[in-house]
């Protein structure tokens, strides 16, 4: 695997290291003693799959809570997103700082997405599916979020809104 740093502390574009021959090509997309070597540490305890019908679809922007909170490497299995990720984390230099990549199937690119950052996304194709290695079991009760537009992080979707539930739609402004 290939690691590429971003401008978040600990967010990491990881890109499958082809191996090439006449019937295609053969990588490797998760390997914890790759991810170790480049401290990154992750026990992957779920797995989850997210189908969006329409291009422009928003999810985000989710975390969870200490002392349950997530570390998650998403790809896109089908269509293409805008994956974006906020650090959260108070103490980190890039607190309230955003970045993003396209994620698509062609290009086979994941994030991993360490603790204390949130993570939303916006399908740029229809019948996008978004998969998604979780490092925690899920809990309803420290389940949070940030809204998808808040002013304090000035978050630029490339498309307008084609959906969006209601519980993103309204998150209350960030305060931290």
């Amino acid at each position: 695997m290939l690691f590429h740093a971003t401008p978040l502390s600990g967010v990491v574009l990881l890109e499958p290291e082809r191996k090439e021959d006449e019937r295609g090509f053969f990588a490797r997309t998760w390997c914890r003693q790759e991810l170790a070597a480049h401290g990154l540490e992750m026990e992957v305890v779920q797995c989850s799959v997210s189908y969006n019908h329409k291009a422009g679809t928003v999810r985000g922007m989710h975390y969870q809570a200490a002392p349950r909170e997530e570390i998650k490497v998403v790809r896109c299995t089908a269509g293409a997103i805008f994956d974006v990720v906020i650090d959260l984390r108070p103490g980190s230099p890039t607190f309230r700082k955003w970045t993003s990549a396209e994620l698509t199937a062609k290009n086979r690119l994941a994030f991993y997405i360490p603790k204390g950052c949130a993570h939303g996304l916006q399908t740029l194709a229809d019948d996008s599916e978004v998969l998604y290695l979780i490092g925690e079991q899920y809990d309803p009760a420290l389940s949070r979020g940030v809204r998808f537009d808040d002013p304090a992080f000035g978050i630029r979707w490339p498309l307008p809104v084609a959906c969006i539930s209601d519980r993103d739609r309204t998150y209350p402004d960030f305060t931290g």
